[in-house]
């Protein structure tokens, strides 16, 4: 049986594990019964994650068996948890923009939140729009996450700047990508456009770009003001390897000024 789940969790696409997870998630506490890692979302603790990622970012001991979690979300779930009001707020008005499906429940039955979801195509998504030209009025919502979607996008500044405009002034947000820390700027080359090459040069299939340190920059091209959370400084190591979050990664918070 762990050995059929592992197969699972590290060969089908990401939609259907997704799926089928809500069947073999009731399992995994058994099969990875122990206390060496724990995911702070779902509150489990388990001899170890599984292994994920594609040849070239393939990771060790990162996905959750349960609900499926990586270390960015993990990360995430920290960083709302302890310095954020997203989970006290009375009215909060939130737009998720590709919501993950180990937030989307959570975040649905929390009272305190108007939370709306959208996406291009996802089936969980309540509303369906491209994000390069978003179809809602000015200035809406206190709370926007948009996780890992910058470097699937044909023009990145024009959606950064599409949440921007939806963004009530004073809002935040969480707008993660994958950034590769060698680089000080961003990777583009248009003609790149096999599966194959995709993968090579920017990590995966299905990205047409690859950021470097220079991605807080172009947040501020579009207009936000980025504030940079380092948990390096937050956590002890001891934690970060429990947690198995990655100690390259920053927090990017960005706030449409007032």
């Amino acid at each position: 049986m762990k050995k059929i789940y592992k197969w699972l969790l590290n060969t089908l696409p990401r939609p259907m594990l997704i799926r089928l997870s809500y069947v073999f998630k009731k399992f995994a506490p058994l099969i990875y019964k122990g206390d060496a890692v724990e995911c702070p979302v779902c509150e489990r603790s388990f001899s170890k994650f599984l292994s994920y990622g594609s040849k070239v970012t393939h990771r060790d001991n990162v996905l959750c068996p349960y609900d499926l979690t990586l270390e960015r979300h993990r990360l995430m779930w920290l960083y709302l948890n302890q310095k954020s009001n997203f989970f006290t707020k009375p009215d909060l008005k939130v737009m998720h923009i590709a919501p993950e499906q180990c937030f989307h429940k959570k975040f649905q039955a929390q009272k305190n939140l108007d939370y709306t979801t959208g996406d291009l195509v996802s089936p969980i998504a309540d509303l369906h729009f491209d994000l390069h030209d978003i179809p809602l009025e000015d200035n809406q919502y206190e709370v926007i996450f948009c996780n890992h979607v910058m470097e699937h996008v044909k023009d990145d500044l024009r959606c950064m700047q599409e949440l921007l405009r939806i963004m009530k002034p004073g809002g935040w947000g969480i707008m993660q990508v994958p950034i590769d820390s060698t680089r000080t700027t961003t990777y583009e080359d248009d003609s790149i456009t096999s599966p194959e090459e995709r993968e090579k040069h920017f990590w995966q299939y299905d990205h047409v770009r690859l950021y470097g340190l220079n991605y807080p920059k172009r947040l501020e091209e579009a207009g936000f003001e980025v504030e940079t959370i380092d948990y390096k400084k937050e956590l002890s190591d001891a934690a970060f390897d429990r947690y198995r979050l990655m100690k390259s990664e920053l927090l990017y918070i960005v706030r449409k000024p007032l």
